[in-house]
């Protein structure tokens, strides 16, 4: 059994095992309402063709390919999801790192009409308590308007922003080689 503290007002229950975890969340809002929804890992968990869905109306990917990002989750340290009552996934995030010095985040993302209820702050949470990265000691992301959402999870905007460079292509320059629908 995992019991997790980090999220107030949330009740945390799932199984943890060696290769993945599934936590069900019942979430009291302000409202008086609950929202239900379970944490997944793994990418065997993820519905891709969900998650291109969201990502491919997200300002910073639009008109993204599911080879793109199923490739993409192929290749991180871990792929977080979050699923509603039907098993319909409404959140995803992943992370690309070398699970020693650093971490990635990114894709972070929750279906429209599912948003201002924590489920990306829970999925935040639910990465940086991971037992794999639990070595990290520098966490990164970028964002444009969530800057209020990632500091009640931790995050600060950097001190060392002319330090930071980047290498920007074109999106799609180089065509992936994996199948997501063969895989």
């Amino acid at each position: 059994m995992l019991m997790v503290s980090f999220i107030d007002s949330v009740i945390l229950t799932g199984h943890q095992s060696l290769h993945g975890s599934i936590l069900p969340l019942v979430k009291s809002t302000s409202e008086g309402t609950s929202v239900n929804y379970t944490l997944k890992d793994r990418i065997e968990n993820m519905d891709f063709v969900r998650v291109t869905e969201m990502l491919a109306t997200a300002f910073w990917s639009p008109g993204i390919q599911l080879d793109e990002v199923y490739h993409g989750a192929q290749n991180s340290a871990l792929v977080v999801g979050a699923f509603d009552v039907q098993n319909r996934q409404i959140g995803y995030a992943r992370v690309v790192s070398d699970k020693t010095r650093f971490a990635y985040i990114l894709d972070v993302i929750v279906d429209q009409g599912s948003r201002k209820k924590g489920i990306g702050q829970a999925m935040i949470h639910y990465i940086l308590a991971s037992q794999e990265l639990k070595a990290v000691y520098q966490w990164l992301l970028i964002t444009k308007d969530a800057h209020e959402v990632y500091k009640k999870v931790g995050f600060r905007v950097t001190e060392r922003a002319d330090d930071w460079m980047e290498i920007r292509r074109p999106r799609g320059a180089a065509k992936l080689s994996t199948d997501p629908l063969q895989a």
